[in-house]
């Protein structure tokens, strides 16, 4: 028989990634009739020229006998844990550098053919920042890109892995400061997108039910990484110096990346239909407070997360500790962010987000007031810093995933659109915050009779600690505020539905 549907509420075997939900049967037909048996011929109204047929606005297909059926399973099986192992793998290859830029960040400092160069104090500090900072700010630009052209996205993986290598190798033959920039902090960052974005949408399609922790093992992918180089950069710097070490870097990267990217690919088939796919549907998140909320508490832990990650190796050198030590400051933060990521991304699938963001916020600016700006002055503090401030500020990001699931549901489109929102609101904190710390540690010192991490090189980065931890706190304030806006709407949709 035919029946009339609405074309969102059916996955096509042509595989078209928006409309991937399960059909609703009830809204087939007026009168709710029984829903068709697989073979029927279905008649779908309305415009629908990009999946089906580019010369019309109605069309007839066949509900095909093997849908769902067809597809490896989400949330689990061979595949999907193949899947997140590659991008397990590619995260801790692709991030690692940029989040381990303090080590190299200490050695150009300390190195006259760099650090004598006209603004070098400048913008050195500015190659990591601007690596992840375009990394991060790319989502907007990129994800709807990877969601509109489906056939670009493995071309652009394997695009991606081939720029970051060459980057850093090219890098290896310069000693302008300039050149760094451009090569280490642009060419590599936008290597790292084109590898990055299609792997954060793929994941939208594994894993929706545990996509929390999905989202929790990929970043702490980026912690692993963090936690090795930091040990492994200072000596070889030290044995081969600043060019040859990129170069090793930029064989390591290639190395890594190749076995493992001929697994990130999709659940989903593409569209057999030439042309591009249809984008989300779904603008109802637009008109959210909530979702606007948690951006800008997003935005604010951005503009204080990445002042320790890129400045603690140089402030463990203030305290006159060896390169190994400080390093392992660093390590410290990055393996804690690893433990950290893992547990938020599963209490992120079991627990309300406002309620862990919440948490994690006040954590974190306790932490940084006490741990670092009291205790900091010891190597012993230090670590036990790191470590905390790893667990509890590091597994920030891996909300996002559990965030964007509320407001997208099951579509991977939207999802990876709302995940590039939350991406960039962090990128913009993490652009920022290198040009608000340096100009904290060149301001006037903070003057205190106290030994503590405040009084470190006379108090040259007192003022840094007491912003950081001012932001941690601010945004607590924004996400306590949303977490009750979030609990009162629960009450009152429970209120009517009792009522009704």
């Amino acid at each position: 028989m035919s029946s009339t549907v609405k074309p969102e509420f059916i996955e096509l075997e042509c595989g078209s990634h928006t409309f991937c939900q399960p059909p609703n049967y009830k809204q087939f037909t007026p009168d709710n009739s029984a829903p068709p048996s697989p073979g029927t011929d279905v008649t779908l109204t309305g415009p629908f020229p990009e999946v089906i047929a580019p010369s019309a606005t109605a069309s007839t297909v066949t509900i095909p006998q093997r849908n769902e059926s067809s597809l490896p399973p989400a949330d689990g099986g061979m595949q999907a844990w193949c899947f997140l192992l590659a991008a397990f793998l590619v995260d801790a290859t692709v991030w690692s550098f940029p989040f381990t830029y303090g080590v190299f960040l200490e050695s150009y400092l300390s190195e006259p053919t760099y650090a004598e160069q006209p603004h070098a104090q400048v913008l050195l500090p500015l190659v990591g920042t601007i690596c992840t900072g375009i990394m991060y700010c790319s989502g907007p630009a990129l994800y709807p890109l990877i969601v509109r052209f489906p056939r670009c996205r493995r071309p652009a993986i394997w695009l991606g892995a081939a720029i970051c290598a060459l980057s850093l190798l090219a890098a290896s033959y310069t000693t302008k400061v300039t050149h760094l920039v451009a090569l280490q902090g642009v060419l590599y960052a936008l290597g790292g997108s084109l590898i990055y974005s299609p792997t954060i949408f793929y994941m939208s399609e594994w894993f929706i039910r545990l996509r929390g922790t999905a989202n929790g093992i990929v970043f702490a992918g980026t912690a692993t990484g963090g936690l090795v180089l930091p040990l492994v950069f200072p000596k070889v710097l030290a044995s081969y110096g600043i060019p040859r070490t990129l170069r090793y870097l930029s064989i390591a990267i290639a190395v890594a990346l190749l076995p493992v990217l001929p697994f990130i690919k999709g659940r989903l088939p593409h569209t057999r239909v030439h042309g591009p796919a249809p984008r989300a549907s779904n603008r109802e998140w637009m008109k959210n407070p909530s979702f606007w909320l948690y951006t800008i508490v997003n935005l604010i832990q951005g503009f204080a997360y990445f002042m320790p990650i890129v400045w603690l190796p140089t402030f463990a050198k203030s305290l006159n500790l060896s390169s190994l030590q400080s390093a392992a400051t660093l390590s410290a933060l990055n393996g804690a962010t690893m433990i950290g990521g893992l547990c938020m991304g599963y209490l992120s699938d079991q627990f309300n987000s406002w309620a862990l963001t919440l948490g994690s916020l006040v954590l974190t600016a306790v932490v940084t007031f006490v741990l670092w700006g009291i205790l900091g002055n010891t190597f012993a503090g230090l670590v036990a810093f790191g470590f905390a401030y790893g667990i509890v500020a590091g597994s920030f990001s891996s909300l996002w995933a559990s965030f964007a699931r509320v407001y997208a549901n099951e579509e991977p489109a939207l999802s990876t659109t709302l995940f590039g929102f939350m991406i960039l609101s962090r990128g913009i904190g993490n652009v920022l915050s290198t040009p608000i710390a340096t100009a904290l540690t060149g301001a006037h010192a903070l003057s205190t009779s106290l030994a503590s991490g405040y009084s470190v090189a006379g108090g040259k980065y007192g003022g840094m600690i007491i912003y950081s931890g001012s932001c941690f706190a601010g945004a607590a304030g924004l996400a306590l505020f949303g977490w009750r806006t979030d609990s009162w709407a629960l009450r009152r949709v429970r209120l009517n539905t009792n009522e009704a």
